[in-house]
């Protein structure tokens, strides 16, 4: 199972984010958990200079700005490959 984290405040780009991860992993039938992380100091600890953020498996694929549904499928098959 993957464990997928959308790092931001709470924003309409992180809510977007969010809609978008959920939307590809139901689409692709894979088993995720989705959480938001929204505590600054969490976020920080990440290393990313701007939110919304993607992490996949804690590794950090996007921050700053909201991936395409088709970036996000890749990442989720790229982790799926290497779990």
């Amino acid at each position: 199972m993957l464990t997928i984290k959308v790092l931001g405040s709470g924003c309409a780009n992180c809510k977007r984010l969010e809609q978008i991860t959920r939307k590809v992993i139901t689409d692709m039938s894979v088993e995720a958990e989705v959480i938001k992380v929204t505590d600054y100091n969490d976020i920080t600890a990440y290393n990313i200079l701007s939110t919304p953020g993607l992490v996949i498996n804690e590794k950090v694929v996007s921050f700053g700005r909201i991936p395409s549904p088709a970036e996000v499928t890749t990442w989720v098959a790229d982790a799926l490959q290497t779990a």
